[in-house]
């Protein structure tokens, strides 16, 4: 990663946010995070208040799927970030 924490944080503010509702994690939302994470590296996920108990297993999931790296969790929201081919 040729950026530091701090700067990938600051992209963060403004990157797209995707929301994973109560259904949580399946194929069309690993797709999605595909797409966004090609088209803007950096990608914020923040998870519904009734599945945060899960949120780390599908942090695991997203990251090993999309082959991005997690960069931060913070409350209910993560942030992840693909370097572009």
């Amino acid at each position: 990663m040729s950026q530091s924490k701090k700067e990938m944080m600051n992209r963060a503010l403004s990157a797209m946010t995707i929301n994973i509702g109560k259904a949580g994690v399946n194929d069309n939302v690993i797709e999605e995070i595909k797409r966004q994470l090609e088209a803007n590296e950096i990608v914020k996920l923040k998870f519904a208040k009734n599945i945060a108990r899960d949120k780390d297993d599908y942090i695991d999931e997203i990251v090993t799927k999309t082959r991005a790296k997690l960069i931060d969790v913070r409350g209910h929201v993560a942030v992840i970030y693909k370097k572009k081919p």
